[in-house]
């Protein structure tokens, strides 16, 4: 720093006093110039004087050895005379290239470019010898010339003297050089002294800054500046100390919410982590490092992908990159094998933590693991379904007790017949046939019954949403009928087909049609009805007792049953397999006046079936 103040003052010091000189040397240079332009003028009229004496004694000898004396002179570069034609006549320049005189030449221009009343004596010219300053003095012709010139010119000549101005113009700048030279020195000397100076009063207290500072950053809190006297340094020294209080109270605070902060999160059983806009982890719990098999000094600072990479899976959608884009919360569900070869399922949440522009500054990633809840929602999907089954045992024995009492007074009729020694054969065959009819009646009944009963959850099928429809009213149609509820299915359009598992949505429509017949009294009325848009839409309508706006809010509610006998199950299950599949379940209703059920599926195309079906055979 020292050094720095020295050269910079140094430097603008030296600059100062060299403009200063050159300014300086500049305005003496002019006041030269002037003073050798009096003084060669008055010279010029000496030398004229004498030279005009020595031509009335017509001595021309005299005169070229005049003008060689005259510039002897070390000033003086040159002595030409000239006559009224303007021709050279004497010169003291006897070797060098001839001076250019012509009127024409830029040397004599330099004054006749004037008009005759601007023009001065002396000016300063460019020469083949350099800058010189050129007095130009008439000759004038006068009576004691008449005798040899025309007594009708002005001016038998003019003598030209010219002046050295280099040397001049060389002194002054090396007398400006040497005063830039020792003001840089004493500048440079001061400068010393007074950096000297500087580090004995100045720096050495800031440098007491310095480490206290550097003292506080490496974590010693307690390091605080001595203050002695009462100059500005220690009232700086006082402010800094009070300043350091309040952020060391400060970092204490940050320090100690972070570590009460660091052992909530490290409390749950959820593996939480927090990433930048750049993708790199900035904090994470102990569940987390626990579930990537990793320390907290290796992940952080790491990008997600390269630690939790193995744990998302490459067909995993990035719920972090989801969360960044669009600033709202998502959720999904991670499917991974662990070391020991176990299958888990984790529902991973990703939740904005916004700036103060409303940009997403951190996103906080929850892993939780949910895979003994799966299986108890799959144990609870599957007790509601047995429940459903048994409430439509009922009707199955009812429906089945027809057939079978048909079918046992056919046979019976039939024995009879065979026993008689006259068999009625056209009578025994009726009753065969029509045994036959009811026992097929019975055979498809339970087909249809066994196949809702066994309810596997599959992958991902092409369903005809029409086969699914009537077969699920086939189903539900001997409950209803034994509620005495007419149920309807409206007029289903073929082909229209969506991609889930046809357990799932067996289930749904299952669910929904019989939650409509129990809403119903007797005489009641359930119809079942598919609109094909940019979405399948499939409703269930009833016009049973309805629902308060209370009761619509909490239908969806796990265990929420309007009956003493319901398990409160049926709709919550129904929207979860529903979301699943990309769907939605929407409910209108109002009390008394019935209730309208609508499932939504994204709309598949039909070519999709009957490559699954080219696929299967």
């Amino acid at each position: 720093m020292a050094v720095i103040l020295t050269l910079g003052v140094a430097g603008v010091v030296v600059g100062a006093f060299s403009i200063g000189a050159y300014i300086n040397s500049s305005k003496l240079y002019d006041e030269v110039i002037d003073a050798s332009r009096a003084n060669a003028e008055a010279q010029a009229e000496t030398i004229r004087i004498a030279l005009e004496h020595q031509m009335l004694l017509k001595d021309r000898t005299v005169i070229d050895s005049m003008v060689r004396s005259f510039a002897s002179d070390p000033l003086v570069n040159a002595v030409m005379i000239l006559d009224w034609r303007g021709e050279l006549k004497y010169t003291s320049q006897t070797e060098g290239p001839e001076p250019q005189l012509s009127i024409e030449s830029e040397t004599c221009q330099a004054c006749h470019r004037k008009p005759a009343e601007e023009r001065d004596r002396s000016t300063l010219i460019d020469t083949q010898q350099g800058e010189v300053l050129r007095i130009a003095t008439p000759i004038r012709n006068r009576k004691q010339c008449h005798s040899c010139h025309s007594a009708k010119r002005r001016m038998n000549g003019l003598l030209l003297v010219d002046m050295k101005v280099g040397e001049l113009k060389r002194r002054l700048d090396a007398d400006v050089r040497r005063m830039v030279i020792i003001s840089a020195i004493l500048a440079l000397v001061a400068m010393a002294g007074i950096s000297l100076i500087i580090r004995i009063a100045f720096l050495r207290r800031l440098n007491r800054f310095e480490k206290v500072a550097r003292a506080i950053a490496s974590g010693d809190f307690d390091k605080r500046l001595p203050v002695r006297g009462d100059d500005t340094l220690a009232w700086f020294a006082r402010q800094f100390n009070s300043l350091t209080d309040a952020v060391t109270k400060l970092l204490r605070d940050v320090q100690s919410e972070r570590q009460q902060l660091e052992r909530v999160i490290n409390a749950l059983d959820d593996g939480i982590v927090v990433l930048d806009r750049s993708m790199k982890i900035v904090a994470v719990n102990d569940a987390l490092l626990a579930k990537v098999g990793k320390g907290r000094e290796e992940v952080v600072g790491l990008t997600c992908h390269d630690v939790m990479g193995a744990v998302c899976g490459e067909d995993t959608p990035c719920s972090v990159r989801a969360c960044f884009g669009d600033s709202a919360r998502q959720t999904t569900i991670v499917r991974r094998r662990t070391d020991d070869g176990q299958i888990r399922h984790e529902e991973v949440q990703a939740s904005p933590v916004l700036a103060g522009n409303g940009e997403v500054e951190f996103v906080v990633e929850s892993w939780r693991d949910i895979t003994h809840r799966r299986a108890a929602e799959a144990r609870l999907a599957e007790s509601h379904r047995l429940a459903s089954l048994g409430m439509l045992a009922s009707g199955f024995s009812h429906e089945l007790n027809t057939p079978l009492g048909t079918t046992l007074t056919c046979v019976e009729g039939i024995a009879r017949a065979a026993g008689e020694e006259e068999a009625d054969l056209e009578y025994i065959e009726e009753g065969a046939r029509i045994a036959q009819q009811q026992l097929m009646r019975c055979r498809a009944i339970t087909q249809q019954f066994l196949l809702m009963a066994r309810g596997e959850a599959t992958g991902e099928d092409l369903i005809n949403i029409r086969q699914t429809v009537q077969a699920m009213v086939r189903l539900v149609s001997p409950t209803a009928r034994e509620k005495k509820v007419n149920i309807e299915a409206a007029e289903v359009p073929e082909n229209v087909f969506v991609r889930a598992s046809e357990a799932d949505v067996q289930q749904v429509l299952l669910n929904l049609l019989l939650n409509a017949v129990q809403a119903c009294d007797d005489g009641g009325r359930v119809e079942v009805g598919c609109v094909v848009d940019s979405v399948v839409s499939v409703t269930v309508t009833d016009n049973g007792c309805g629902m308060t706006e209370e009761v619509r809010r909490r239908i969806l509610e796990p265990f929420f049953s309007r009956r003493p006998d319901g398990t409160g199950l049926g709709l919550f299950i129904s929207r979860e397999l529903v979301e699943k599949w990309g769907g939605e379940l929407v409910i209108a209703s109002l009390e008394g006046e019935g209730s309208v059920f609508t499932v939504t599926f994204q709309l598949d195309s039909p070519g999709g079936l009957e490559d699954a079906g080219e696929g299967e055979a």
